[in-house]
């Protein structure tokens, strides 16, 4: 990066700069309520959410940043539900992978606001340490043998990043509280609200199973473990899940795929747990080490 792009964003380094990825779902660009203050907007592949009743308040958050070069897409998406100019009171990153930082930067520059992510990991959102690189030998189909183009190198927010406060609670998202559920990431958080049992899971599970093109595309919705070509840590996959089932949620937003909610979700998340080695395990990968 020459040094006028560097002190562009005031000390912040955008790894994700010039990476867009041309993939896309039947779902990209389309938004969805879930709940009054709960709304899904799917960029490309992946999901971002709002956290606020546009109705009540014009304080909200949002959770996670979506794919590289999004940031007008996503600013759009805000606009339209919050008003022109509105801005949240803050970024909170589920984790640090390339899908889900994708205009963290080009954000915070616009907007001027702190993120929060797990102290787990800020080392990959201020540029001291890479992920492993994606797994395109995984078992699981295209998107997994492209994998390996995907950016791992981190993003760096420098002063504008701050670790989740230790006692489970989230700035400015009052009766919610925060969850480690690492696995597919080191620091990787799911959000949880007791009052109405809404959970924003990111990666710990998904609705889609993401390894293959043709149902990330069409958007084919079964409960599936994280994505395969990223996820490093198996056993503590596992954990998470059986954590955030243990929570009996009755509505959820996933990094990918489509919001769930009621028997389906349960159910799901129930065989997800019961068959976790069958289901969300691959066969081979380089991060499987399976007990023979």
């Amino acid at each position: 990066m020459n040094p006028m792009e560097e002190n562009k964003h005031h000390g912040m380094k955008d790894a994700m700069e010039g990476q867009f990825l041309p993939m896309f779902s039947f779902s990209s660009g389309m938004g969805q309520e879930v709940l009054p203050d709960l709304y899904c907007y799917t960029n490309q592949i992946v999901n971002v959410c709002l956290v606020g009743d546009p109705e009540k308040t014009d304080e909200w958050v949002l959770i996670d940043t979506g794919m590289p070069e999004s940031v007008n897409s996503i600013i759009k998406v805000v606009e339209d539900r919050f008003g022109e100019n509105s801005k949240p009171k803050a970024i909170i990153q589920t984790h640090g992978h390339f899908d889900h930082v994708g205009s963290v930067v080009d954000l915070v520059e616009k907007w001027g606001i702190p993120v929060y992510a797990h102290e787990a990991e800020l080392p990959f959102l201020t540029g001291k340490q890479s992920y492993p690189e994606p797994d395109g030998s995984v078992e699981g189909g295209l998107v997994a043998k492209m994998s390996p183009m995907f950016p791992n190198e981190p993003v760096d927010l420098g002063t504008n990043i701050e670790a989740l406060p230790s006692d489970g609670s989230i700035p400015h998202m009052p009766g919610w509280r925060w969850l480690h559920t690492p696995g597919h990431a080191p620091g990787h958080i799911s959000l949880f609200r007791d009052e109405d049992r809404a959970l924003i899971a990111g990666d710990a599970f998904v609705t889609v199973k993401q390894e293959s093109l043709y149902k990330v595309v069409t958007q084919e919705e079964e409960i599936n473990g994280p994505p395969r070509y990223l996820t490093t840590d198996w056993d503590a996959a596992r954990k998470s899940v059986e954590k955030l089932e243990a929570l009996k949620p009755a509505v959820a937003v996933t990094g990918h795929g489509h919001p769930m909610s009621g028997d389906e979700l349960l159910d799901g998340l129930e065989r997800l747990v019961r068959e976790f080695d069958h289901i969300a395990i691959p066969d081979y990968g380089r991060f499987v080490n399976r007990k023979q």
